[in-house]
């Protein structure tokens, strides 16, 4: 597998968004991984629901490049989220992670989520559909991963290509949020088992 260059992410968020789905995240050399089946775009300081809506912080300064580095915070008290940087350095913009289909590292990532090993098909989507239990699962946190550089494959948080193509994108709004809700910038893999939320919403029937 080869790592996506930076170029990859020096585009829209809209683009980049649709173009990860299918791409495989990966915690160091492989000891966990999973396929990217969701993804949220942030469009940058004119998006009302983004973080880089409130102008450039020490708490989001990577959100304003360079591109390809991962953007993890902490939401609600209880969990982290991880996305990663886009557009040119200097302007805001990101893509969420929702989202993954475990590929690698089941037990680790059960480990990692208090969960039994068992691996039925329901506890197995449990893993890593939405992005706060993908965090938990892969282990990702402000702190150890915040900056990380997912261009590379030295990187103990990385995003890999291995030629995967999904056959159908859907594309609602987004979830979770009040402000700029009603904007269509929420894409997933339709059918997708690992998609977050409800199986109608899985399927595409919003």
């Amino acid at each position: 597998m080869k790592a996506l260059s930076r170029r990859f992410f020096d585009r829209d968020p809209r683009q980049v968004s649709r173009d990860l789905l299918g791409k495989i995240l990966v915690r160091g050399r492989g000891e966990m991984m999973g396929r990217i089946v969701e993804t949220e775009a942030y469009l940058g300081a004119d998006d009302a629901a983004a973080h880089a809506a409130a102008g450039r912080t020490s708490r989001n300064s990577v959100l304003w490049g360079p591109p390809g580095h991962a953007y993890v915070y902490f939401i609600y008290g209880n969990y982290f989220c991880l996305n990663v940087s886009c557009l040119p350095d200097g302007v805001a913009g990101c893509v969420l992670l929702r989202a993954l289909e475990p590929l690698a590292g089941f037990e680790e990532m059960a480990r990692n989520r208090g969960m039994e090993t068992s691996f039925e098909p329901r506890s197995l989507r449990l893993l890593t559909s939405g992005p706060g239990r993908l965090c938990e699962a892969m282990e990702i946190t402000r702190e150890r991963d915040n900056g990380a550089d997912m261009t590379l494959r030295s990187s103990q948080l990385w995003i890999a290509d291995d030629g995967h193509r999904p056959r159908k994108i859907v594309v609602t709004p987004r979830v979770g949020i009040t402000k700029s809700a009603e904007a269509p910038l929420r894409y997933f893999i339709y059918g997708n088992e690992f998609v977050s939320g409800p199986k109608g919403a899985r399927a595409g029937r919003r």
